[in-house]
């Protein structure tokens, strides 16, 4: 029999601390669970010491990497789920799969947490000294399971909510890859042309000392002006996309591209739905994991990565502060519409928001489905007539003149 330290907490979230005689780690977890204690660190002086001595020296011979992906994070979640609601220590938990992460920047920092973790600190405080891994709903989500002792729910939340935000990212890109490509290629297409093309068909034309029309004249311009300049027009359009990417670096420039974005025809009605449904699933995920309304809310602002819309979820948080209920609060923002005011009306009337906010991010969800598998029939009539317009100018300018020469010939 060995002694064992151990630190836990109670069905009311109390920390206590303590010594258990056991055989193993994994029998004085399980005589703490039978007293209804959930086990924060179990140690042994012996062991700990060897396994300090093995951690600092990973961490010596550790090279910073990619920072951690979001696959990586659901899988770190669920992983967590899984052994904290078998009943192995959190320390050990957060160790194990430290080891077997194949990240070594998420490695050290999991050695980090584990390190603050031994150090007293409690797990939420250790996370939040890593923002740039785990976001503000993560790191509350894990305070509130620490404080219930509830903490494998509060990570099978947190893998549901990564879940579905991957998702999310993913009909994100999907909504936005076939028109940008299609600009993409017109471009492409419209520059080899007036490169290569239109100064072969220019100097015909220049020989024969006839008059061109003015769609040819235009076409010979722009095309002299790219095969001229090309230089200066390249370093103006990388010099234009640096400023345009430090500009949405900047608080005042990411709140008008993120509110321009929203506005972007066809396009930025889905970006709104896919924002909003994000919205409804993270503010789901934080009560039903037992976070108070209005962190809930003050969270979630920094989640849906839209920060135009997150000043309205601001105002919504506001008004609850001053004693409006959340169903009127959301009325007085103006950007949810009646049926999803009506729902969260209904769900403060049951005492089921969280189920019903569930709800309406699932009616969201199969809006943006629905918007995406229809998306190319939207854009496609618009594209195909930009591009008609692009090969009507192109071929009335490179034609017209070809007959003139053609008659000019016969004569």
């Amino acid at each position: 029999m060995l002694r064992y330290h151990y630190i836990a907490r109670d069905i009311a979230g109390i920390r206590l601390e303590g010594d258990v005689q056991a055989t193993s780690s994994d029998e004085a977890a399980r005589q703490l669970m039978e007293k209804q204690l959930t086990p924060v660190n179990i140690m042994i002086a012996v062991a700990e010491k060897t396994q300090d001595k093995k951690k600092f020296d990973i961490k010596e011979h550790i090279n910073f990497n990619f920072a951690p992906s979001l696959d990586e994070l659901i899988l770190f979640s669920h992983q967590m789920y899984t052994l904290l609601k078998a009943g192995v220590p959190i320390i050990r938990s957060i160790t194990s799969l430290a080891e077997s992460s194949h990240n070594p920047r998420f490695t050290k920092i999991l050695l980090d947490v584990v390190d603050d973790l031994e150090g007293g600190r409690e797990l939420a405080t250790a996370l939040s000294r890593h923002p740039h891994v785990f976001s503000n709903l993560f790191i509350s989500m894990a305070r509130v399971g620490e404080s219930t002792g509830r903490l494998d729910e509060a990570f099978y939340h947190i893998n549901q909510y990564l879940e579905f935000e991957k998702v999310t990212r993913e009909r994100i890109q999907m909504t936005l890859r076939y028109p940008l490509f299609v600009i993409f290629a017109i471009s492409l297409a419209i520059v080899i042309i007036s490169v290569t093309v239109i100064p072969a068909f220019a100097t015909i034309f220049s020989e024969s000392n006839m008059p061109l029309p003015f769609q040819t004249q235009l076409i010979i311009t722009v095309s002299n002006f790219f095969v001229q300049h090309w230089y200066w027009l390249s370093l103006e359009i990388v010099s234009l996309a640096i400023i345009f990417m430090v500009f949405i670096k900047t608080e005042r420039g990411r709140y008008h591209w993120d509110r321009y974005k929203l506005r972007i025809p066809i396009v930025g009605g889905i970006i709104q739905r896919i924002t909003l449904g994000r919205f409804a699933r993270a503010f789901a995920t934080a009560l039903s994991a037992g976070v108070p309304l209005t962190q809930s809310l003050m969270v979630t602002t920094n989640v849906i990565n839209n920060t135009y819309m997150a000043k309205y979820i601001r105002y919504i948080q506001h008004g609850i502060e001053r004693g409006d209920s959340l169903s009127h609060a959301i009325k007085n923002v103006h950007l949810f519409p009646n049926l999803v005011i009506q729902m969260v009306e209904v769900g403060e009337e049951s005492g089921t928001v969280d189920e019903l906010l569930e709800e309406i991010a699932d009616f969201y969800e199969h809006e943006v489905d629905y918007n995406i598998k229809h998306l190319s029939s939207l854009v496609e009539p618009i594209l195909l007539a930009g591009m008609g317009i692009i090969v009507l100018i192109l071929a009335l300018g490179v034609f017209l003149p070809m007959w003139d020469l053609m008659e000019l010939y016969r004569h």
